[in-house]
């Protein structure tokens, strides 16, 4: 039996122009919504977030592959 699904909220909460928290990569509607939704949802919204963020990373250039 899995766990209860923590939130990834590290208390940095500051939004992008497309609503998507620069903290934990989770989109305003997500973030709203995360108390009254099951686990299920709730481990998609991981996924989607940890998807930003990797984005987000690849972006600014921050993954080991980046050149100079």
């Amino acid at each position: 039996m899995a766990g209860i699904v923590e939130s990834p909220c590290v208390r940095n909460c500051c939004l992008n122009e497309a609503d998507i928290c620069l903290g934990c990569f989770r989109s305003l509607a997500e973030i709203t919504r995360w108390s009254v939704v099951g686990d299920e949802v709730k481990r998609q919204i991981l996924t989607q977030a940890a998807e930003r963020r990797l984005q987000q990373r690849d972006k600014s250039g921050g993954g080991n592959n980046a050149s100079k």
